[in-house]
């Protein structure tokens, strides 16, 4: 296979294909926003803040459409396929640095790889929808727990969801300006400690709420009807498949200082063993106690609109501000590719990065972007809908079928290996859940869509 340097979108447009490229020198995203000075701690906190967030707390809700048994087996399956998926694809930056290519976008890579044009634009249409849906979710969800926590302190007031959305895009214009990935590495460690505090507040939760003498009953039960139980399966899965998924991890590989040979791996080791202990934690008490009644967002199931909260308040409070603030750092995270989408067009590198030059079309462009996705969140609040969606289409390709792929091009094992074999085979299955999985989705999406009006005050499940 021949390999090219690294790829512009202007190489692709102008001959159809790939091409070798000039230099990075007038290449403002990867100057600024990817600009390459981190350690594997560093992408570890990264990786962490990327996967493990409050999307967790939908977890139960994903259970209670396969049951106890089919969403343990998902959920372990997921977990082990992504850590080898996402370790196959440092495997081939590295290859790709060692060769003297080093790639620092996800789309670049695909492209050089495959050899073909449209694979850039696959990916980066991927990308974008992922990073957005992200954004959009992050927002709606924070404005969800601004809401759980008014109606705690106001149970008459009249404050409605989208009034909540408006004042975390407000916080969000102001904190998307920090200019580069690597800037973010204090708050993302700040992330991973949060994640770990909102866990166990809400595991703890859990456990006194089913311990109570007026428990919720516990209905394990699935739907009656065969074809609903499938949708509602691989919709589930899809939603797993999110809450699993990356996306961005050659982007996070690009802030680490070269040569990244070994270091990604540390930081998968890192998040992964945060991973195990949120992830089983939050969807095994939070599915034993509510069952098939699981929300979207298990802090709704704990305290409820019509009752008294099933946990002590002062632990469901801090629970809500913990994921009130990572949802802040996630957002950023996943906003940080069109940001350099952004700014590869609209910034001078050759002028400083707090230049007036820089400065104002930054300040305009990420403004209009979180604004577009603040809007979106309050027109259409479906959290679990998006996730779903979000995870069938976007995670799925990225995180469950091109890493093999190109890991397969790139070191071409032989045809009679395992490693062989087991990619094709991750590939085939994964390319079929994500089909099944796109159709469920969008099928719910579109059953909900008749269940609320445009910016209602509740978030539907």
């Amino acid at each position: 296979m021949e390999s090219f340097p690294l790829l512009t979108s202007s190489d692709i447009i102008e001959n159809g294909f790939t091409a070798k490229v000039t230099a990075r020198d007038d290449d403002a995203g990867a100057a600024f926003v990817l600009e390459s000075k981190g350690e594997w701690w560093h992408a570890g906190f990264h990786l962490t803040t990327a996967i493990v967030g409050p999307s967790i707390l939908a977890l139960p809700f994903a259970f209670r459409g396969m049951g106890w048994g089919l969403g343990f087996f998902s959920l372990t399956v997921m977990g082990a396929v992504t850590f080898y998926s996402y370790y196959l694809m440092s495997l081939v930056l590295e290859h790709c640095e060692k060769s003297g290519h080093r790639h620092i976008r996800f789309r670049e890579l695909a492209a050089d790889i495959l050899g073909s044009g449209w694979m850039f634009y696959f990916v980066i249409f991927i990308q974008t929808a992922i990073n957005t849906g992200i954004a959009i979710g992050c927002i709606l969800l924070a404005g969800d727990c601004l809401q759980i926590m008014y109606k705690e302190i106001q149970p008459d007031g009249t404050w409605k969801l989208y009034e909540f959305i408006a004042i975390v895009t407000g916080v969000m214009i102001f904190l998307s300006q920090m200019p580069t990935f690597h800037s973010l590495r204090h708050i993302n460690l700040v992330s991973l400690f949060l994640s770990l505090g909102y866990t166990f507040l809400v595991t703890g939760a859990c456990i006194y709420a089913g311990t109570l003498k007026d428990a919720p009953p516990r209905d394990y039960s699935l739907e009656d009807s065969s074809a609903s139980r499938i949708f509602s399966a691989f919709t589930s899965i899809s939603i797993i498949a999110a809450i699993f998924g990356n996306g961005i991890l050659p982007e996070i590989q690009a802030t680490l200082a070269p040569p990244a040979t070994g270091k990604m791996v540390k930081g998968l080791v890192m998040c992964y063993s945060v991973i195990c202990i949120t992830f089983y934690a939050a969807a095994i008490s939070g599915y034993w106690v509510f069952g098939n009644k699981a929300s979207s967002n298990i802090l709704n199931s704990l305290m409820p609109d019509e009752g008294p909260a099933l946990a002590p308040t002062w632990v469901l409070g801090l629970a809500v501000i913990f994921v009130l603030l990572q949802l802040f750092a996630i957002a950023l995270i996943y906003s940080q590719v069109a940001y350099e989408i952004m700014e590869k067009k609209s910034a001078d590198v050759k002028q400083g990065l707090f230049s007036k030059r820089n400065l104002i079309p930054r300040i305009i462009l990420r403004s209009l972007y979180v604004i577009f996705c603040g809007f979106f969140a309050a027109m259409l609040p479906f959290f679990g809908d998006i996730s779903a969606v979000v995870g069938a289409i976007g995670f799925i390709p990225l995180d469950f079928v091109l890493p093999m792929l190109l890991y397969n091009l790139t070191y071409k094992p032989r045809r009679s290996s395992y490693t062989y074999w087991v990619n094709n085979a991750i590939m085939i299955v994964f390319t079929c859940v994500g089909l099944l999985g796109s159709f469920s989705s969008v099928r719910k999406l579109i059953h909900d869509a008749s269940k609320f009006k445009p910016f209602s005050s509740d978030v539907v499940d």
